[in-house]
């Protein structure tokens, strides 16, 4: 029965040509991009992560109070307390971003890696792909060995099985090949982390590492144990924090902080659910939309088809079988939109995954898999019982003597023009607020791009490096190389100015470091102000065009040995010396009671966005590299090298892009391995830092095209189809002497209609919905009264145009040549 059914849809359909084609093509589109946006939902935010048990999982550390930010890390010595101490953990690994030189495997390159205690792999519970994880005996007697991830195996050893036992140099040390991870595995999961690991070494903690009390700079993993609770876990590290603060030194004695127990999983998507969530309320707009198209086009084709379903009704087809068979053909529709529409949502993600924001986690997990396929057809099945549900009732309804009657069909095809035209009303709203989150979104792009940098990026190229510390081990040859790189660069046609940067601006660095303003007197609670810091070498600020307001610039007296000195920005001047002259003043690193040097400010510099252009702007502190181990006095690690690596900042006369060549050759004429990375022009980093509001913007500006576009199709065809179901009417009038111009003005007129309902219930719509998106604006209200006024009267004039081939054509019909046609 069913199978006789599908055949005769299947006839009908081929018949209808047409009218399949646009069906499965609507339903088509809007399937495939529910697909395509559920296919991200469900490898970012949905899908568990790689590791065993991951709901166990737990990132754990510090957070200081008073900083002004969140941190989920701890120093090296509280690291180790944490794991020796606390008791809610069947297992604890701790470990730290770095980065390496990595030759030995093609051209040298700098390359994002993390050191990992040994036991950070038993916690994630994953193994290898190929070959083993390091031991912890590994670990603890320092062997040089490392594991490399999945991509970076396929990309730089061409996927060789014979990797392991083969020796790379990471930062001009050997280090043995024993692992590669499977391709799913990714760690450090971190939210907006751009640049991912390519392969773990031992963390192998140095002397210097664990008498550093004061950098915050490491994090731990950690793995409930069996019928624990996160909230049980956080009040065991409590009691392991209350006695680390009791044994802080002298110089700490006042800082106080507080464990941080939480979920892994949730940790690393976190900044990525309010994109997400937008994106899938924007695909699920546009896929009601071409639902609301599917269900006006069944109604068109009830409509013709009344006159053969009466005949059917007549020759005793029960109103059951007339709705099963309509049913039917309404899923053959369905399915075959959504079999397409995969099609297309393959070739969606094949292509859109490389504009996907670089910052978005387990980018590498988004597939279209087994889930997102049953989810496709289901919705599929979903959507064609949805749609075909009311015209199919409306089938089965027939009223034979009516339908039959040569006059019958004005009425009730009336009553179905007024289920279109609810049907777009509908859609009309929903393509509103779409557009109006689209206009808001493009108005906080473009309040983006106004923002004062405070500097100046044309003319300006960057790029970074650092030195190995096998070849530098001394602040002599560290010295050497900074001083020949700026001499040299200094010496290129058309050098205006060079420098060196810890710490390059706008491109997302989140450095922050504790310093204390010499007479400020902290309000109650205050324990630490926060700054950006930054070491520079050369003539900096000439170079990145950052105007000194009040004192000087650096020079080369302030160096090593020298009195310390610090340039400071007007947001940290007027914070701590409101209407005074900063100029004498003196800050110095860590809280109020460290013993730590004093360094004198003898400069102040204008603001400038130090992380990103869409961040308040911070206090802000600059050094002389030479000077800035001597800043932390006691607390300065053994070995630690001033100048060993940093972003270099190059102003000239010449576009960037004609630099870049000029500058690799004179760091190769330095020093011939050594390998530069990030090479381009700074008005490109500030543009990659707005990458994802550009994608969030481009995106849901699509999607709101779209939803126009398709809510425009649907009021055409609403008022395309009543006119011509009011053909007869039409001619009679204008056989008793109605004006074209009045015709064309009644049509329109129901065109209005359509459209102002729309525009009303949207606009109120939009009022509400576009609350959602505060944490995707900038400096643009979520009500903002011209994007509501515009988004509102485009869509009018949209639908009024929409509407107004139907009306030329009804205006221009002949009389007589309709009346016969009746």
């Amino acid at each position: 029965m069913i199978m006789r059914d599908i055949r005769y849809a299947l006839r009908q359909l081929a018949k209808a040509p047409g009218f399949a084609a646009t069906a499965i093509l609507t339903l088509a589109f809007g399937i495939g991009a529910t697909a395509a946006i559920f296919s991200i939902v469900e490898g970012v935010l949905l899908r568990p992560l790689p590791f065993g048990n991951p709901h166990e999982l737990m990132l754990i550390g510090d957070t200081i109070e008073g900083a002004g930010f969140p941190g989920v890390s701890a120093p090296a010595p509280e690291m180790l307390q944490y794991i020796r101490d606390t008791h809610g953990f069947s297992s604890i690994g701790g470990f730290r971003d770095t980065y390496y030189e990595l030759s030995g495997a093609g051209e040298p390159a700098q390359v994002n890696a993390t050191r990992l205690m040994a036991n950070v792999f038993p916690t994630l519970q994953v193994s290898p792909a190929l070959g083993r994880v390091f031991t912890q005996q590994e670990d603890q007697g320092k062997v040089q060995v490392a594991v490399l991830s999945y991509q970076t195996w396929r990309s730089r050893f061409h996927g060789d099985p014979q990797v392991l036992g083969r020796t790379i140099q990471l930062d001009r040390k050997p280090y043995e090949i024993i692992g590669v991870m499977p391709r799913a595995f990714e760690f450090p999961l971190v939210p907006g982390q751009l640049n991912r690991s390519e392969l773990w070494v031992p963390m192998s903690l140095t002397q210097a590492d664990i008498s550093n009390a004061g950098s915050w700079n490491f994090r731990m993993v950690a793995r409930l144990k069996p019928g624990l609770t996160a909230l049980q876990a956080q009040q065991d590290m409590d009691v392991v924090s209350q006695d680390i603060m009791r044994h802080f030194p002298a110089g700490m004695a006042s800082l106080k902080i507080h464990a941080n127990v939480q979920p892994l999983d949730g940790y690393t998507v976190a900044s990525a659910r309010p994109l997400i969530r937008t994106l899938f309320m924007a695909v699920a707009v546009v896929l009601f939309i071409a639902c609301a198209n599917l269900a006006g086009l069944l109604l068109v084709r009830v409509i013709r088809r009344r006159r053969e379903i009466s005949v059917r009704l007549a020759l005793g087809a029960s109103a059951k079988a007339v709705l099963t068979q309509n049913l039917i053909e309404t899923l053959v529709l369905s399915v075959s939109g959504g079999i397409l529409g995969l099609v297309l949502a393959w070739l969606a993600l094949r292509v859109g995954i490389r504009a996907l924001p670089e910052t978005l986690p387990r980018v590498n997990a988004i597939a279209l898999d087994g889930k997102v396929v049953g989810f496709a057809l289901l919705l599929a099945i979903i959507t064609g019982l949805a749609c075909g549900l009311l015209p199919a009732l409306a089938a089965s309804r027939t009223q034979v003597n009516d339908a039959l009657k040569e006059g019958g069909r004005t009425g009730t095809a009336a009553g179905h023009t007024r289920l279109r035209g609810a049907l777009v009303v509908t859609q009309l709203a929903v393509a509103l607020v779409l557009l109006t989150a689209a206009g808001l979104l493009l108005k906080s792009f473009e309040k983006l791009r106004e923002v004062d940098l405070g500097f100046h990026t044309d003319h300006m190229l960057t790029a970074s490096y650092s030195l190995p510390r096998q070849q530098y081990s001394t602040q002599a040859s560290v010295d050497n190389f900074d001083q020949a790189l700026i001499a040299r660069l200094q010496e290129l046609p058309g050098v205006q100015a060079a420098g060196i940067t810890s710490a390059l601006p706008a491109s997302g660095n989140e450095d922050n470091t504790g310093f204390f303003p010499e007479g400020y007197e902290p309000a109650r609670g205050e324990t630490l102000f926060s700054g950006w810091p930054s070491a520079i070498i050369g003539d900096y600020f000439h170079a990145a065009g950052i105007p000194i307001l009040r004192g000087r610039n650096f020079t080369p007296a302030d160096r090593d040995g020298a009195p310390l000195v610090v340039i400071v920005n007007h947001a940290l001047a007027q914070r701590y010396w409101p209407g005074q002259d900063p100029i004498g003043k003196r800050i110095h690193i860590g809280i109020k009671e460290t013993p730590l040097p004093w360094m004198t400010i003898v400069g102040e510099i204008g603001d400038i966005k130090e992380t990103s252009v869409d961040q308040d702007t911070r206090p802000q502190f600059y050094q002389p590299a030479a000077q800035s181990r001597a800043s932390l006095g006691q607390f300065a690690t053994e070995g630690s090298l001033n100048g060993d690596g940093g972003s270099i900042v190059l102003r000239s006369s010449i576009p960037p892009e004609q630099m870049a060549d000029s500058l690799r050759s004179v760091v190769r004429a330095i020093d011939p391995q050594l390998p530069l990375t990030q090479v381009e022009s700074m008005d490109h980093v500030v543009s990659e830092g707005q990458a994802p509001r550009r994608f969030n913007t481009a995106l849901i500006s699509a999607f709101a095209g779209a939803a126009v576009l398709l809510a425009l199709m649907g009021i055409y065809s609403v008022i395309a189809f009543s006119t011509a179901m009011r053909t007869q009417e039409m001619a009679i009038r204008l056989a008793l002497g109605s004006q074209r111009s009045g015709l064309l003005r009644l049509v329109l007129i129901s065109g209005a209609k359509l459209a102002l309902a729309g525009c009303g219930i949207g606009l109120i719509g939009g009022v509400f919905a576009t609350r959602l998106m505060r944490t995707l604006l900038f400096q643009v209200d979520p009500i903002d009264p011209s994007v509501l006024s515009v988004a509102t009267l485009a869509v009018f004039i949209l639908a009024l145009a929409a509407s107004y081939i139907p009306a030329r054509r009804a205006a221009s019909i002949e009389p007589m040549q309709a009346l016969r046609s009746e």
